[in-house]
C-alpha cells in the first residue's frame, strides 16, 4: 500500500477527545480533516493545531486554548465553544451554524467566508477579526 493512500484513509477517521489531546500533548499538531463529532475538548490546550476540514459538529470546545489554530473549512456546527481562546485562530470558510461562541476571544481571527448563522457571539471579542461581507452583527 502506498504512503498517499493510507494517509488518505486515515484522514476522516473518529477519533475521541482524549485521543486527540494525548496525540498534542505528545508532540503531533496536524488533525486535519479528523472526525471529532461530539468530542469533549473542554479546556484543552490545542494552540497552533492543524484542525482543516476537521468534524468538530456538536463537539465541547469551552474555554479550549485554540489560539492560532487553523479551522479553515472546519464543521463547528452546534459546537459548544464558549469562552474559547480563538485569537489569530484560522476560521475562513469554517461552519459555524448555531454555535455557541458567547464570550470567546475572536481578536485578530480569520472568519472571511464563515458561516455564522445562528451563532451566538454575545458578548465575544471581535476587535481586529476578519468578518464575513455578510455579517450583520
Amino acid at each position: 500500500m502506498r504512503i498517499s493512500q493510507m494517509i488518505r484513509e486515515a484522514a476522516g477517521k473518529k477519533m475521541t477527545g482524549e485521543e486527540l489531546v494525548r496525540r498534542y500533548r505528545n508532540g503531533e499538531r496536524d488533525f486535519s480533516d479528523a472526525d471529532l463529532r461530539r468530542a469533549n475538548l473542554a479546556g484543552a490546550d490545542l494552540s497552533g493545531a492543524n484542525l482543516r476540514g476537521a468534524n468538530l459538529f456538536v463537539a465541547n470546545l469551552t474555554r479550549t486554548d485554540l489560539n492560532g489554530a487553523d479551522l479553515e473549512e472546519a464543521n463547528l456546527a452546534k459546537a459548544n465553544i464558549e469562552g474559547a481562546d480563538l485569537e489569530e485562530t484560522n476560521l475562513s470558510r469554517a461552519h459555524l451554524r448555531k454555535a455557541l461562541l458567547a464570550g470567546a476571544d475572536l481578536r485578530d481571527a480569520d472568519l472571511r467566508d464563515a458561516d455564522l448563522r445562528g451563532a451566538d457571539l454575545r458578548r465575544s471579542k471581535t476587535k481586529g477579526a476578519k468578518l464575513p461581507s455578510d455579517w450583520k452583527g
